[in-house]
């Protein structure tokens, strides 16, 4: 090969040589570019995540090793007057799942299915209901755990990684269903009252009052959550106790009734669709407060299925309902001792005054009946408490007109709240002039005077309005205040804090009037001719009132007692009686409602008479005391 080629290819060498390393350069500018690039996302990525970041995989990763755990704090217990509970705290044992710490999930789950006698399909569905909830937060599988259940969990804890039991005091009703609508219940907290000022503090899942003194007092019933510190090792065992705050109780709280009584006045109401109220003439304390039908405070603890709940609010009975304060009814005769020192204060009538009783009297083309047929003769005021004598009120109606009842009606507390202090209370109704011109937009009508005067018409009152009232006319005209709490425990050790009473009013009605009226409301007891002179006990002397309100209008001329054993129940008079006893010094008022239970005498009347004989005896057997 000549020279010449050789020179060639050796600049062709060259040359390539050049153009490879210039493409070479470039693939490793490139090369170059992408690893930095890749550095500079890597770096931004550390300093998004130790950064931005930062506290919160600080705090995932402590976690991985200390937990927090909450201590629930136990309510407060509910005693009667003398101490003896009706509201305890009893250990319920929750099953708890901490998903970060479950390695297998499903297989999990089916073997606590198996333990708890539940479907993996129940599990799963809460697991579902929660799944936005953090992984490392607990959440509760099973409420409530059965021994059975509890044991074999224990007996697995080992291989169930992420699984724990939580202990929390639940409440116990020692006498469930008795003083019911009184105590109250408790359900879980919604989300909503999480969110209010109301319920500050609280958390998912507690329970709070929702009825009764459970509600009225939530606020020192419930106490203050502890927590603890714990380590755990990788599989959410805990290792050691690092720190804890211990909860702080609920205040406890003594109640002003007596569990005997209370059990008394509801065995007296078994079978009776209404409410007794006792009251402690002295200070206004209840004594008991029976509503019947009652209902199970259990269920509400054990969580009320949908169609439990449903049965038991549309059940025609109202089983929730407390008809002690929340029903109102028109008061019947009980009303007229009102209206007789309305009409002695005003002097419309004296103490000598009679009128006479036909058996009706006519106003406006219209008979307006007595409910004794052939009447009851002249009658004074006296005598016509005795006897209960409609005449003898329509004439008082007529003359104090609708007004001035009202207004000595209202002295007495009735047509107001009392301020028991529990949710519920209904007002009940004294009507006025005004009243039914605003309310109605039509004129007040005389003859609707002659109703209201006999507690019929617009007239409505609680058995606990009727109680109290009847309380005032047994101490002269001292109107009480109720009150259902007698004692509340203080922060401190020996710290309490006592309801002594209070007065709300003496009504401005001369002694004279209010010895009158007494000595009529003795008679409808003590009197052959009074009223409910069945219930008569030569042991003590009682005084009250019967009272037989109308359900549905009589046409006129209707032959009531054809009527009073033909109606269907729902027709029937509701039967009142409301009483004093000793009638001397009067310690006790009572008062009984029945609902469309006829007449007073026979269906009220004896019902007090048991529950005073109960109390003043000493006697609170469940077997009524009978009359002598």
């Amino acid at each position: 090969m000549s020279s010449n080629s050789k020179r060639s290819e050796s600049l062709l060498l060259v040359n390539w040589e050049t153009a490879e390393i210039a493409g070479f350069q470039r693939q490793y500018l490139l090369l170059g570019a992408v690893l930095l690039l890749i550095l500079i996302v890597y770096l931004l990525r550390m300093w998004h995540l130790q950064v931005m970041q930062g506290e919160r995989y600080r705090y995932q990763s402590e976690n991985n090793r200390i937990r927090l755990e909450d201590i629930p704090s136990p309510r407060g217990i509910i005693y009667d007057k003398n101490g003896v509970p009706l509201v305890e705290n009893r250990p319920a044992y929750h099953l708890q799942i901490i998903r970060e710490d479950v390695q297998d999930i499903e297989q999990t789950v089916g073997e606590l299915a198996k333990l708890c006698e539940k479907t993996p399909e129940e599990l799963m569905a809460v697991l579902e209901a929660n799944k936005q909830t953090p992984k490392f937060l607990p959440l509760r599988l099973v409420s409530d755990l059965d021994r059975d259940c509890l044991a074999r969990i224990e007996a697995r804890r080992v291989r169930l990684p992420g699984v724990y039991i939580q202990l929390e005091p639940k409440r116990e009703y020692k006498w469930n269903g008795t003083a019911a609508h009184l105590v109250g219940y408790l359900s879980e907290i919604t989300e909503s009252e999480l969110k209010s000022d109301t319920y500050r503090g609280y958390f998912s899942g507690e329970d709070i009052g929702r009825f009764g003194v459970e509600s009225a007092f939530e606020n020192h019933l419930h106490g203050r959550r502890g927590g603890r510190q714990v380590e755990v090792d990788a599989i959410g065992r805990r290792m050691r106790l690092l720190d804890e705050v211990l909860p702080i109780p609920g205040r406890n709280i003594w109640l002003t009734i007596d569990i005997e009584l209370q059990k008394a006045a509801e065995s007296y109401l078994e079978g009776h669709t209404g409410a007794i109220v006792a009251i402690d003439v002295k200070n206004g304390a209840v004594l008991a407060m029976a509503t019947k039908p009652t209902f199970d405070q259990e269920k509400f603890i054990r969580g009320l299925k949908k169609e439990e709940w449903q049965k038991l609010s549309k059940d025609p009975r109202h089983p929730l309902l407390n008809r002690a304060l929340g029903a109102a009814y028109p008061p019947g005769s009980t009303f007229k001792p009102f209206v007789a020192l309305a009409a002695l204060k005003e002097g419309v009538v004296s103490p000598e005054t009679t009128f006479h009783c036909p058996g009706y009297i006519e106003f406006a083309n219209r008979r307006y009946r007595c409910w004794r047929d052939h009447g009851h003769g002249a009658v004074s005021v006296q005598r016509a408490i005795t006897e209960s004598c409609d005449v003898y009120f329509y004439n008082c109606g007529m003359r104090l007109g609708v007004d001035r009842i009202a207004h000595y009606a209202n002295l007495f507390g009735l047509g107001e709240k009392t301020g028991v202090g529990l949710a519920g209370e209904h007002a009940g109704l004294i009507p006025t002039s005004w009243w039914k011109k605003h309310s109605i937009g039509v004129p007040w009508q005389k003859g609707e005077t002659l109703s209201v005067a006999i507690g019929q018409g617009f007239d409505l009152a609680t058995p606990l309005q009727m109680t109290l009232a009847y309380a005032a006319l047994a101490s002269g005209g001292k109107l009480w205040q109720p009150f259902v709490v007698r004692r509340i425990e203080g922060n401190s050790m020996g710290e309490m804090s006592e309801t002594k009473g209070k007065l709300k009013r003496k009504i401005p009605i001369d002694q004279k009037y209010f010895d009158i009226v007494s000595k009529g409301l003795v008679g409808v007891v003590e009197d052959s001719r009074g009223t409910a002179h069945a219930v008569r006990d030569k042991s003590f002397q009682m005084a009250g009132k019967t009272g037989t309100a109308q359900v549905v209008h009589l046409a006129e001329g209707a032959n009531r007692k054809l009527l009073a054993k033909t109606a269907r129940y729902e027709e029937r008079d509701h039967a009142w009686f409301v009483g004093y006893a000793p009638a001397s010094d009067p310690q006790i008022a009572v008062g009984a409602l029945v609902e469309h239970g006829g007449h007073g005498s026979s269906a009220a009347a004896p019902l007090v008479h048991k529950v005073i004989a109960a109390y003043l005896k000493g006697d609170f057997s469940q077997s009524p005391p009978s009359s002598q």
